[in-house]
């Protein structure tokens, strides 16, 4: 449950929460405000680096604004050199006045990031920024950017993760059209608009994409290309993977696992209807009225991805979604009450989470409560690290993801399924 489901508005921070949605709601942005109190360091956004290794090199990727005029490129390379930083790629993004240039560098390693952004601010450079890097970052960009329009057109939950991607760093939110109008929320123009840190794009269902990063401004060719890939995305239309997988559960029964969108909304109201109060309750943290209000979101592919189980027979017994909550994951289960117990929820949970690692998740969360002892279970099934927070009764069970991350049971609905 996120937040942008409970469709909750903010309160007021002498108000305690009045009901369990509330109530819910509160404890995630308390839990959320902590994880994020923190301001990037003056001159090195990235991790600490760990001690030097002698004859080791490292990998970075820095971004400075230098003047548009000659030589300006040739002295930063020049004093780059005189530290034996060797670079391995450059882009360079033009901008009005000045032009920004990012480079993939291999420096020394036990030269430290300060080293490296003294080096360039004495050579001219400007609002520099610099990170560590890895091995994903020595692809070159044509064929990064190719590699996530694939991945795009395969399936249209891919964009909120391409568009990560694409731009490092940043919170990609989707805002709904209001409803009943169709249309874009007003201020939005057709092309999109960007300013200075917030890029907003027209979502291709008529909503709006926002994508903010913080702590680096975004360029007009960053904007270019996210632009393309959204509109890259609308010409395509709506679009799931129709991989499935049939599984036999522990006591015999036949089940099939397989990836959902909206047009299964009414295969998953009447599974609602059929659960139980508890059930409903231990799922949306209270009181469950018109389903509708949430699922028609929860389905749809534009804030993650929704996996189905259904019996023999066709019925629907059990929904996995996984919601692209920020710059955050989220992992949400509901199985109906006579299948539940049977490892469906562990099925579910663990194909999720291999499909968040598989989409270059670090972590996901799950929104509980202490009394859910089957989710609980499921994500310690994981057999990975786990945080846990209290707040307001409310329990956040975070799973750190590693390289390990799999599941004995095909990827369903990945971007490689037939």
């Amino acid at each position: 449950m996120t937040r942008k489901v409970t469709e909750v508005t903010e309160l007021k921070n002498d108000c305690r929460p009045a009901n369990p949605w509330q109530r819910v709601t509160a404890a995630l942005h308390t839990w959320r405000t902590r994880r994020h109190e923190h301001a990037p360091p003056a001159d090195d956004t990235g991790s600490p680096a760990p001690e030097p290794v002698p004859g080791a090199n490292t990998l970075w990727r820095m971004r400075t604004t230098v003047k548009d005029e000659p030589g300006s490129l040739a002295a930063l390379c020049t004093a780059l050199a005189e530290h034996r930083v060797d670079i391995l790629s450059l882009q360079t993004h033009p901008l009005a006045e000045g032009t920004v240039d990012e480079f993939l560098l291999r420096a020394p390693g036990e030269l430290p990031a300060s080293g490296i952004t003294t080096a360039v601010r004495t050579a001219g450079g400007t609002d520099t920024w610099i990170e560590r890097a890895d091995a994903h970052d020595l692809v070159d960009a044509p064929t990064r950017i190719l590699g996530l329009a694939a991945r795009t057109a395969l399936d249209a939950a891919e964009l909120p993760l391409a568009l990560r991607q694409l731009l490092g760093r940043c919170t990609i939110r989707s805002q709904p059209a209001r409803a009943g109008s169709g249309r874009a929320s007003e201020g939005v123009p057709v092309e999109g608009a960007l300013d200075d840190t917030v890029m907003r794009l027209r979502a291709p269902e008529g909503g709006v994409i926002t994508v903010e990063r913080p702590y680096l401004p975004f360029t007009p060719t960053e904007f270019a290309r996210a632009r393309a890939l959204v509109e890259l995305d609308a010409r395509l239309g709506p679009r799931v993977p129709h991989g499935r997988d049939v599984l036999t559960l522990a006591e015999g029964s036949d089940i099939t696992v397989r990836r959902a969108d909206t047009r299964d909304l009414e295969a998953a109201r009447a599974m609602h209807e059929r659960c139980s109060d508890r059930t409903l309750r231990l799922r949306y943290h209270g009181p469950v009225g018109d389903a509708d209000r949430y699922l028609n979101h929860l389905l749809s592919p534009r804030f993650g991805r929704t996996l189905a189980v259904q019996t023999a027979s066709g019925r629907l017994v059990g929904l996995g979604h996984l919601l692209w909550d920020g710059d955050e994951t989220e992992v949400a289960l509901i199985v109906e009450d006579a299948w539940q117990r049977r490892g469906v929820g562990g099925e579910l949970l663990a194909r999720l989470v291999a499909m968040a690692a598989e989409g270059g998740c670090r972590s996901v969360y799950a929104v509980t409560q202490a009394s859910n002892t089957g989710m609980v279970a499921a994500m310690r099934g994981l057999g990975l690290p786990l945080d846990y927070q209290v707040e307001e009764g409310t329990l956040v069970i975070t799973a750190r993801l590693g390289e390990t991350v799999s599941t004995s049971a095909g990827e369903v609905g990945s971007t490689s399924a037939p």
